[in-house]
């Protein structure tokens, strides 16, 4: 028992700083870039912050330890105040997956670089830079699956013809049961691992060219 608490107070301890970075820079760059297109919500919300209170769901990060399966505070928009709602719609739910992705990459950077300079690397902060990796790319896998209210399905919804994209608005009143379902089963192993792999792979040949 003492074991396993043990276990799970060193994965809150080692995950804690990916996971709130992930959370944060994604939920900001969500609001940052509504912001730049004309929505003034997310200021008004005071979101226009790295101040992790203002982004980071208490429950929704416990339960990401818990049940791998959590959330943060939701940027709220009114895309009505975009000049172009359709296409700043899409680039704003683009902003919080590419921004995880930017993040990935440039710890994977510093990683690369502390070791090709000798930087005593601890085997807890190896750990930690591991984590901030892995947790930025599949917050950004996770929040581009097309399953309402996640990034991708405002992606796809702007991306529909109206009557589809209506019909499809309908099945996020479904959406606790498909995400429940997608992460009760496999499917999202066999989603997660190859894409996970396949992004990490990109980034690796970028930073051996770089560097």
């Amino acid at each position: 028992m003492f074991d396993d608490i043990g276990g799970f107070l060193m994965e809150v301890i080692a995950g804690l700083p990916g996971l709130v970075i992930a959370m944060v820079i994604h939920e900001y760059s969500h609001a940052r870039v509504a912001y730049a297109l004309g929505d003034y919500t997310p200021r008004m919300q005071g979101r226009l912050t790295l101040n992790p209170a203002a982004h980071v769901d208490p429950i929704g990060l416990l339960m990401l330890f818990v049940a791998h399966f959590g959330w943060a505070k939701p940027v709220q928009i009114n895309p009505m105040n975009f000049s172009n709602p359709r296409r700043d719609d899409i680039l704003v739910s683009l902003a919080g997956p590419a921004s995880n992705l930017i993040v990935a990459f440039v710890a994977l950077i510093i990683l690369v670089l502390m070791a090709k300079f000798d930087f005593p690397l601890s085997e807890g902060l190896l750990v930690v830079f591991n984590l901030i990796i892995i947790y930025n790319i599949n917050f950004a896998i996770f929040n581009m699956l097309p399953i309402p209210p996640l990034d991708g399905s405002h992606i796809l919804r702007n991306l529909l013809p109206y009557e589809l994209a209506r019909a499809y608005e309908g099945l996020e009143r479904y959406s606790f049961i498909f995400l429940i379902l997608i992460i009760a089963t496999p499917i999202l192993h066999y989603v997660f691992v190859p894409l996970q792999r396949f992004i990490f792979g990109i980034f690796q040949s970028i930073v051996n060219i770089l560097l």
